[in-house]
């Protein structure tokens, strides 16, 4: 992509988009929660087609229209977020923190042969209680906090059985 083009696409992240990582419960899963990353841009239906040339130029993600006459586009994992992120990261002012932040908790992520445990799962997820101030959340309600209970009643503490 031409510089011209990405730093265009950061304009527009910094005013009409948003950049997440989220602690998502999972009943499924192993350590309960999940740390989510995502990059969604925002735009009323009308303009959609914009959604749609982003979407081209990135090559991952999906769209999808929202009940209040907003469309959404919505980049989710870790590797697209990464890679997206490196390549706006010159470009971004309003949501440079965001996007600084964002890149050095995924770069903590097990992957390719570790697995997550609880303490990095803890450890991470602080970081994430970190990254939803910066986002102004609201209606947060998964937090480090949560997490830490969950693995003390369920992993930490695991319940002994008479032998």
């Amino acid at each position: 992509m031409k510089k011209e083009e990405l730093s265009y696409i950061a304009g527009f992240l910094d005013g009409d988009g948003c950049i997440m990582l989220q602690l998502v419960f999972r009943a499924d899963y192993r350590l309960g929660y999940q740390i989510r990353a995502s990059i969604v841009f925002y735009q009323k239906q009308k303009y959609k087609n914009f959604l749609f040339w982003l979407k081209g130029k990135f090559q991952v993600g999906y769209i999808r229209d929202r009940n209040d006459g907003m469309s959404e586009y919505t980049i989710v994992g870790s590797k697209p977020v990464i890679g997206i992120l490196k390549k706006l990261m010159p470009y971004l002012r309003l949501k440079k923190d965001q996007a600084e932040l964002a890149l050095e908790v995924l770069a903590k992520m097990p992957g390719s042969g570790r697995k997550m445990n609880s303490r990095i799962l803890l450890e991470l997820s602080l970081e994430v209680d970190k990254f939803a101030e910066l986002n102004y959340s609201k209606k947060r309600t998964n937090t480090s906090e949560k997490v830490r209970q969950f693995l003390n009643k369920s992993l930490l503490n695991p319940v002994e059985t008479e032998v």
